[in-house]
């Protein structure tokens, strides 16, 4: 008899399913987000938080007990390293589930499973990654770029304020006059070619 025995086999055997668990867990520490289906999301849910938990004490046991469910060395460095200082004043429920509607092929109910402190739209920005914080993209080096072109128009109009102002017409970025110059090549296909 299995009275009261509520335990979501997710249709593995426990092998399979425990290596399935592992898995998913060292991707959600590395990537901090991943998308499957709610049942593997509230599974994953219950197998992650103890290991968040036992990561806020940094010792060599709690590693070795974090690596036995784990099986990956980066990923019990990341939960150590970047995970736990974030989740430390925090007294549980590290993870959400966010429901994404259902999936295509056979409509399976999809979610999102995500650690509750790296989310920043929803920490509303109170603490920025350090990561973010680190790395510049190119995009926000273009950015400041203009800004100083920008900054540097507007002094040269400053000094010739006897010159009546005229609206300064924006200039076009060089990247799409060089598009417009260039030539329409076709794109070459393997349609009627004999292999």
């Amino acid at each position: 008899m299995r009275h009261n025995k509520n335990f979501n086999h997710l249709g593995r055997q426990a092998g399979h399913r425990k290596a399935m668990l592992s898995n998913m867990a060292s991707s959600l520490i590395l990537h901090k987000r991943i998308s499957t289906t709610v049942a593997k999301a509230k599974a994953v849910q219950q197998f992650i938080e103890p290991l968040a938990t036992k990561s806020k004490e940094d010792t060599t046991h709690s590693r070795r007990v974090v690596f036995s469910y784990l099986k990956q060395k980066e990923a019990v460095t990341e939960l150590f390293r970047t995970i736990a200082p974030k989740i430390a004043e925090r007294p549980g429920g590290y993870t959400r589930i966010l429901k994404t509607g259902f999936r295509l092929g056979d409509g399976a109910d999809m979610c999102i499973i995500e650690f509750v402190d790296f989310n920043d739209a929803y920490t509303f920005g109170k603490t920025a990654s350090a990561d973010a914080a680190k790395t510049k993209t190119r995009r926000s080096r273009r950015s400041t770029a203009k800004k100083t072109d920008a900054v540097e128009d507007a002094e040269v109009v400053a000094e010739g304020a006897k010159k009546p102002a005229k609206a300064a017409a924006p200039k076009a970025p060089k990247a799409t006059a060089a598009k417009a110059a260039a030539p329409k090549v076709a794109k070459k296909t393997n349609v009627g070619k004999k292999m």
